[in-house]
């Protein structure tokens, strides 16, 4: 009954789904492809919130709280999607508790990441925060016990928007870890060589702010 609610639609590289503050309400489901949330601050700067795979949603806040978009939503690669209107996604969250379960852990995810960014943000200088970025990417494209290949690598102008910094600052901290052996580049993949040294870099700033 539920699935034929359901809409697909293909978007091209680029295209954009949903605009931030427009008053659309469905929820997406990624089929396939690469979905890029973000937004432009005043100053006109692009800030990254998340690269979303396929089997990945967006829209369900506006579905839950009836507001205007958060962020804006674009393809970042040919995708497929599934969408689903707001009053078939309560029905599903009110029929079916693994589904409700499953939405509710996705929202606790989505504020610890979000909390901690926060606290990136406002407490980490730009290297520590480009450190953190390849952390979390590396921890999510693991090959061996200590080493990850992101593929393909985010832009240097692609990785200051994730952080809060400009391009410049990027390049002069890749080149940095590069002369230490603990990154490589690639052609298009970013190698990390040295995962457990990435962490630690991260989590003993992460630690002595704490203690402040």
């Amino acid at each position: 009954m539920f699935t034929q609610s359901f809409h697909q639609q293909h978007y091209a590289a680029g295209e954009e789904i949903v605009r931030y503050q427009d008053h659309t309400n469905s929820v997406f489901v990624i089929l396939k492809g690469i979905i890029r949330v973000h937004y432009y601050s005043l100053s006109g700067d692009e800030v990254i919130l998340c690269d979303l795979p396929a089997g990945e949603m967006f829209g369900e806040l506006t579905a839950i709280d009836g507001l205007s978009r958060s962020a804006t939503a674009i393809a970042k690669t040919d995708s497929l999607l599934a969408s689903i209107p707001d009053k078939v996604f309560w029905e599903l969250i009110h029929t079916y508790p693994p589904f409700c379960k499953a939405i509710l852990k996705r929202l606790t995810g989505q504020v610890r990441r979000l909390t901690e960014r926060i606290f990136d943000f406002s407490t980490l200088a730009v290297r520590n925060r480009i450190h953190t970025e390849l952390w979390r990417l590396a921890k999510e494209r693991m090959v061996s016990q200590n080493t990850a290949i992101i593929s393909p690598a985010p832009t240097h102008a692609e990785l200051a928007c994730f952080v809060s910094t400009h391009r410049e600052a990027v390049s002069r901290e890749l080149a940095s870890l590069a002369k230490i052996n603990l990154i490589e580049q690639r052609g298009r993949d970013l190698h990390i060589l040295d995962v457990a040294k990435l962490a630690k870099l991260v989590q003993e700033v992460r630690g002595f702010l704490a203690q402040i």
